[in-house]
């Protein structure tokens, strides 16, 4: 790729990263379809697996729409994360690193929520994101090698 055409990239990537995160908070924090407005009855969970084993155990109450909303929604917000971050970074991305910074961006998520009460803090969440983060960097692994193969075989 051109220097330019590096440049160009790196530029697009920070504009989507940017509305990602707005996008993200906004959702995690305001969105009030999804239950994000203060409540005299805050719910969160402090035990891994339990809310995961809820919805999948009570499927026909909470709808498939709702499950997958909650299982695969926190999974998908934070591919961006895993799949932006070495495009953006010049430094060297792998596995652990992808995986503490989707750790930690999670937690903060979860204890902002716990504190501000908006949302609900879940250790299953922060579960799902760390792999949603780490779903993303393999992603982002397998597109770098088909990127890198489609220009070896077009010299």
């Amino acid at each position: 790729m051109s220097k330019k055409g590096r440049k160009l990239l790196h530029v697009v990537s920070w504009i989507a990263f940017i509305i990602y995160l707005i996008l993200m908070v906004y959702f995690l924090f305001f969105c009030e379809q999804l239950g994000r407005t203060p409540s005299d009855r805050y719910h969160y969970n402090l035990k891994p697996f339990t809310e995961i084993k809820r919805y999948m155990g009570h499927v026909e109450e909470i709808g498939y729409f709702g499950v997958a909303l909650n299982l695969f929604g926190n999974v998908v917000c934070f591919m961006p994360l895993g799949f932006v971050l070495p495009i953006l970074s010049h430094r060297k991305w792998g596995v652990i690193r992808i995986t503490i910074v989707s750790f930690l961006s999670s937690c903060v998520i979860e204890v902002v929520q716990l504190v501000t009460k908006l949302g609900s803090c879940d250790v299953d969440d922060i579960i799902l994101n760390t792999l949603g983060g780490l779903t993303g960097y393999i992603l982002f692994v397998v597109c770098s090698k088909i990127y890198r193969a489609t220009i070896r075989n077009c010299k």
